[in-house]
This record gives structure tokens, sequence and C-alpha cells, in this order.
């Protein structure tokens, strides 16, 4: 790492952050080794009549329970502290885990998904507390990178780990053997959490349970920044789940499912090579610049996607999609910095309760429009994503001039 980062962190905080950079590599470990093959499971156990509608509860609960989770988990960090969240919310994913593989039933799957599911969205307001408390302002964005660089790490590893377990001993024992193994991976991680994180700390002010009031709390450029990120998050839901059928099936030279895989793959790649430089840079120059650039990338996919009838323009539209994650880190810490300092769980939990519920209504939309015309579907998209950036442009410029004056008064 560079020297700088290391003079900013302190000898007694290294381990408690490689703590929580392991914590987070052994749940996702776990959850995506077995949690992508769920799908399959469901299918073998439950009637022929009910399956294909139990894999759409579970897919529809993955989305709204990573919206409905963000403000509890909050309030859970702000009231307990986030070291012992954490530990609650692990040991519901064990219990989850445990249902699934003691219960042989769709109706268990479904129960058991519900507590270990999302995981990620439930823990990421406790995760970037603890990176607040472990890390100062100027390099919070660089720890935010190396967290979303390492989730990425189980993104990649866990499903084979999963599928050669189904290799092996086949899909039902197989995909309970890689739930064995997630809750093994779950408990450890709890183990290395409360050895490792910094001590327990809850906030000073009580712990607020009520989001209306604590909306009123939240700061007006932090609105400013909900709303920007809503507009430029519809950029992206309304043509995600189309993007698959432009490429294979609309544009003039389509690709096969295999070149899609591999279009995925360059998003992801790009994705991972920009986090750490990126980070780095906006920790130095300031993080408004990197977040108002992704959402520029944002908006120029789905414009990219309307020239792109080749795969080699297919290839550069997709790595516009993986230049999306250009500044994600930054804006995660943007948040962090715009938050009260003793409420920035619980506001980081009812920005994106607010954003990923409210954003959930896009995929609605997004059909609607394919249906009258795929290059409507993009269009919107693009224009939903440019107001958004020139929206976010225009706050900072106004808090920029604002700031400027009450220093010269």
């Amino acid at each position: 790492m560079n020297p700088s980062w290391r003079d900013d962190l302190p000898q007694r905080r290294r381990p408690a952050f490689a703590g929580l950079l392991g914590m987070v590599v052994l749940v996702g470990m776990g959850e995506h080794m077995a949690e992508r093959f769920l799908p399959l499971y469901l299918h073998a156990l439950a009637p022929a009549t009910t399956a294909i509608l139990a894999i759409g509860t579970l897919a529809a609960m993955d989305d709204l329970l990573s919206a409905l989770y963000s403000f509890p988990s909050g309030y859970l960090s702000e009231r307990l502290g986030a070291k012992r969240a954490l530990l609650w919310f692990n040991l519901l994913s064990i219990l989850g885990y445990t249902i699934v593989i003691a219960i042989r039933a769709w109706w268990a799957v479904l129960a058991g998904a519900a507590l270990f599911i999302s995981w990620s969205a439930i823990s990421l307001p406790a995760t970037m507390e603890l990176l607040a408390q472990l890390l100062p302002a100027n390099r919070r964005t660089f720890g935010a990178a190396l967290i979303a660089l390492v989730r990425r790490l189980p993104k990649m590893f866990g499903p084979l780990a999963g599928g050669a377990c189904i290799a092996v001993w086949g899909l039902e024992r197989g995909v309970r053997t890689a739930f064995g193994v997630a809750l093994a991976m779950a408990a450890a991680a709890a183990i290395l959490q409360q050895r490792w994180l910094p001590a327990n700390v809850a906030s000073p002010r009580r712990a607020e349970r009520n989001p209306v009031q604590l909306w009123r709390e939240m700061p007006a450029a932090l609105r400013r920044l909900l709303a920007a990120d809503i507009l430029v998050r519809f950029c992206e839901r309304i043509p995600d789940a189309f993007v698959v059928l432009w490429a294979t099936r609309i544009v003039a030279h389509p690709v096969s499912e295999l070149g899609f895989g591999g279009l995925s793959a360059i998003e992801h790649l790009t994705a991972t090579l920009v986090y750490l430089p990126v980070a780095f840079c906006a920790d130095r120059w300031g993080k408004r610049p990197f977040v108002a650039i992704t959402f520029g990338w944002f908006t120029l996919f789905p414009l990219s996607l309307l020239v792109a009838h080749s795969p080699a323009a297919l290839v550069a539209a997709f790595v516009v999609r993986g230049l999306k994650e250009f500044g994600e880190p930054a804006s995660k810490a943007l948040i962090l910095d715009l938050s009260p300092a003793d409420r920035q769980a619980a506001m980081f939990g009812l920005y994106y309760l607010i954003r990923d519920v409210v954003v959930s209504f896009a995929a609605f939309g997004g059909a609607w429009l394919w249906r009258i015309s795929p290059e409507l579907n993009l269009w919107t998209a693009f224009a939903l994503g440019a107001a958004g950036t020139l929206w976010f442009i225009r706050a900072g410029r106004a808090e920029r001039n604002a700031a400027d004056l009450a220093v010269r008064v």
C-alpha cells in the first residue's frame, strides 16, 4: 500500500481493518457459493405447479429485502454499536442456513433465505460505520474501494466452489453441503469480528427508530445527493433486465449467449481495475468530481448501447458499463462525510432504504417502455441519467458558492 495510507492507519487499527476485510470475504464466500444455486434447489424441491412461482418469489425477496433491511440495520448499528450489530446479523444468517440444511422443503428454503439472502445489504450500514471509525475522512474512499474489491472475490470464486459441491455430491446434497460450508464461514466471521474489530461503541445520541424524524435530520446536501442518485439509478435499472436481449437479439450483428458472458466479464474486469486508482485520487483531490464522473458513465451506457450494433461496439459499451463503478467508493464515502458524525449508520441505512425502494419501480417502467420500443427505453434511461448528473453538478456548485460566501462573511 501507499506509505501515506499506512501513516493514516495506526498500528492498533490495522488488525481491525484486516478483520473487517476478512469478515467480508468469509461471509460473502459462503453467501455466493450457496445462494447462486437456490433456484435450482427450489426447482428440485417444489412441485411443478409451484416451482416457478417459488423461484420468482425468491428473486423478488432479494430485491425487496435488500431495500427494506437497510433502515433497521442502520438503526441497530446506532443502537447496539456496529460490532454487536454485525454479530447479530451473522447469527441471523447462521439461523437461515440451519433452516435450509435441516428442513428439506421449498417453503423452508424461502423462510431461511429471508434471514441470509440480503446479508450484504443488511451489513452495509454497520460496515461503513466501522470504516468511518477506523479511517480518517481523507482515506475513507480508499477503504471503501478495498471493501468493494474484496466483495468481488466471493462473487468470482463462490459459485465455482458451490458448483464443485454439486458436481461431487449431486444437486440436493451438494447444495446442502454448500450451505454447511457457508454456515461454518459465517461462524468463523463472527469469531473474527469479536476478536479483531474495535470495542463496541453505540451512538451517544438516542437511536432514532422513526424514519420520518431521521429524514428531518438529514442534511440538505445529503438530500440533494440522494435525489441525483435516484435519477441516475433509474437510468441504470430501466434497461438493466433487457440488456441481454439487446445484445443477443436486437442489434444488427448480435452476440451469442456465451459472447454475452464474455461482455459481462469485460464489465467486471473494468470495474475491478479502476477501483483502487480512482479511490486514491478521490481521497487526494476530493470526492465530488469523481462521483459526478461516475454519474456520467451511468448516463453514457444506454447511449453507447443505442449505437452498438456490432460485437466490437458492444465491447466498448460494456467497458463504459464497467466504468460506472468508477466512483462508487467515493459515493459511499461522500454519504458518510455528509452525514452527522453520530448518525452515520442510521443515515446510511435511510439513504439506501429510500433510494432502493423508489428505484425498485424502475423495472416496471422499463418493461412498459421496452414494449413500446427498445430505443425509447434506452433514450429515456439516458435522459434521466443526464438529469441526475446535471442536478448533482449544479447542486455542488451552489454548495461551494454558499461555503465561499460564508467564509467571506
